[in-house]
């Protein structure tokens, strides 16, 4: 029981990382799985060999780079948001064994690609509020917060899992708990009425 709520919380802890940033997490997965640190489930080994750490190398690097690009970071952010869901509940999936496959994946679909999607969107919102407030000048901060946590929440998946897990809950919780309170507050604004 304990190996299986480890594995899920790998899998949460990796998922939320996704949100931060796509390819980060698929990175760290494929060199730890490499060096033993990980265990990935039954199809899911592809993901440790040299041509797939290579590829997430090359996908990191790019989708790093880009988000210091002023007027692509915003574009990536709407282009990611799909892609990070399909990334988390891939990873989420990746450590969930001996378990049955609807279970798995309902499992990684809502637990995976709901956290990296939550923090996703999140941090969208985060980013148009800099762009409008800053004119995008505090945009390259957002970013290196952003692909640093990626990397952070990735290294503490692999060693402190269930840590992890407890931290992507509560980023998802927080981040819900702002889009509502964001969300009453335009309600509450008047609505300028024009002849």
């Amino acid at each position: 029981m304990l190996d299986t709520v480890v594995a899920i919380s790998i899998g949460i802890g990796l998922a939320a990382a996704c949100g931060f940033r796509v390819f980060v997490p698929t990175l760290v997965i494929g060199v730890a799985a490499r060096a033993d640190l990980l265990t990935l489930a039954d199809g899911f080994q592809w993901m440790s060999s040299s041509a797939a750490i290579t590829a997430f190398a090359v996908a990191t690097a790019l989708e790093v780079g880009a988000y210091y690009l002023p007027w692509l970071d915003n574009l990536l952010d709407t282009g990611a948001a799909p892609l990070a869901i399909v990334a988390g509940t891939v990873v989420a999936a990746a450590f969930i064994t001996d378990m049955n496959p609807l279970l798995k994946w309902s499992l990684a679909i809502i637990a995976g690609g709901g956290s990296a999607g939550t923090i996703k969107a999140g941090l969208a919102g985060i980013r148009v509020g800099s762009t409008l407030t800053t004119g995008g000048i505090t945009n390259p901060i957002v970013s290196t917060i952003e692909w640093i946590t990626a990397l952070g929440m990735s290294v503490l998946a692999v060693f402190l899992p269930i840590l992890a897990a407890l931290v992507a809950i509560a980023l998802v919780a927080l981040l819900i708990r702002f889009a509502f309170r964001f969300a009453r507050r335009c309600r509450s604004v008047p609505v300028a009425e024009t002849d």
